[in-house]
């Protein structure tokens, strides 16, 4: 486990996000499935998206990096993958285990899916409830490990739309894949309907139609993923600690971001104008992000939508000029950490004032953050909160599990001192 330790500073000069992990998680997959050889780039190799790759060269894939630059050759240009029991190690990606899941099973491999940290915990039982009846075995004591045998059939798939969008996202995936026509029908009202947005689109641009239904979709069988070259855009949910940094105090220019971005993370964008940080959009495609004139304001956030924003977003509030409220997150227990008692807890460390609500945080403003010790919780979006929590603090911010940020940005605190940022006895392993 690494310790950071931070001292307040201002960043400045010209930040490009990373590539969205969520995108490239799916563009990944699609090259996997389709008959031939597909580019993407750029791919940054973040501990999740190493898992993705890992589980796709596993099922038979070929990859090959060359900087950011992946090449993946389809698993279905030779037939199926090999015959036999596989194992694929997750590793903490939910994104990972979720998407695989019933891709395994369409592709009629017995396999067994395992993971680390609290992923083994973490919701699967959507799969358990619907993936029986259409001729795949789940074996498990509640979590992971998952072994899964026998061969998807088409159907319908009837799944809640608000425990989390990655089981619509990896029934998609698989549907195409089978010998006949396939519904999706949601129980219940769909969260994140972004990642869904971007799980549709990018499946089109690999060949794959999807018709949509009112509380559903529609997927023929017997489609083929065709191989291309993907552009991976930049990611809003990185983009929103960045600014984060201005309504600290800090100026930057944000470049290779999409403005018709269809991640639900890019609401980042007017959620922080409307805290008051100063955007300006340049010809270039830049955004130029300035502090706000005064005090930040509160606001009411409905995180329904955007709940792996809610870590920024409350750290944000918590030096606002009045009581913001963040509500629709209950998810956001059963994530990496439960994101809403650790939210709480970095802001509580810091001398701010953040109070649980059965479905969210109310977080009463104050002027300074006062610094002090705030435990990662082996959380990247929590440790990179804390991080841009210690640009508006009077002293020092020691944060510990700092190699969290691993998961999703490992060059993170790379780019904060470069920016300007002062991050000292920093060792990510």
């Amino acid at each position: 486990m690494s310790t950071a330790v931070l001292t307040p500073a201002a960043l400045a000069g010209e930040v490009a996000p990373p590539p969205s992990k969520s995108a490239a998680h799916r563009a990944i997959l699609c090259a996997a499935l389709a008959e031939g050889e597909s580019v993407l780039s750029p791919v940054a190799l973040s501990d999740d998206i190493k898992a993705t790759i890992g589980l796709a060269q596993t099922l038979g894939a070929e990859t090959r990096l060359d900087g950011a630059r992946l090449t993946v050759t389809g698993i279905r240009r030779e037939g199926r993958p090999a015959k036999g029991r596989a194992v694929l190690p997750c590793g903490e990606s939910g994104s990972t285990l979720r998407f695989f899941i019933p891709v395994a099973a369409a592709l009629g491999v017995d396999a067994v899916f395992t993971g680390e940290g609290k992923l083994p915990t973490r919701p699967i039982g959507v799969y358990l409830d619907c993936l029986p009846g259409a001729g795949v075995a789940c074996k498990t004591q509640g979590g992971l490990p998952l072994s899964i045998s026998g061969r998807l059939k088409p159907g319908v798939f009837s799944l809640p739309g608000d425990v989390s969008s990655q089981f619509i996202t990896g029934l998609l995936f698989a549907l195409p894949l089978l010998d006949g026509e396939s519904e999706i029908r949601l129980t219940t009202p769909l969260q994140s309907a972004g990642y869904i947005d971007l799980t549709l689109q990018i499946l089109a641009e690999f060949g794959i139609e999807v018709e949509p239904l009112p509380g559903g979709w529609r997927v023929k069988g017997g489609q083929r993923y065709r191989p291309r070259s993907f552009q991976v855009e930049a990611d809003w949910s990185q983009a929103a600690f960045f600014l984060a940094a201005a309504a600290f105090g800090s100026r930057l220019a944000l470049t290779g971001l999409r403005l018709d971005s269809v991640q639900g993370d890019k609401a980042a964008l007017s959620l922080f104008e409307g805290f008051g940080v100063a955007v300006e959009r340049r010809a270039d495609g830049a955004l130029l992000c300035a502090p706000p004139a005064g005090r930040l304001k509160a606001q009411d956030i409905d995180a329904a939508q955007i709940p792996d924003l809610v870590p920024i977003l409350a750290v944000t509030a918590a030096l606002a000029d009045g009581v913001s409220r963040i509500h629709h997150a209950q998810r956001l227990r059963i994530k990496e950490s439960d994101r809403l008692k650790t939210t709480a807890a970095l802001i509580g460390a810091l001398g701010g004032r953040c109070e649980e609500t059965a479905d969210g945080l109310l977080i009463h403003g104050v002027s300074r953050f006062t610094g002090g010790t705030v435990d990662g919780a082996n959380d990247h979006r929590i440790v990179m909160a804390a991080a841009m929590a210690a640009l508006g603090a009077e002293d020092a911010v020691t944060i510990t599990g700092a190699q969290a940020v691993n998961k999703s940005y490992p060059t993170f605190f790379d780019e904060y001192n470069r920016l300007g940022g002062h991050a000292n006895g920093i060792h990510l392993g």
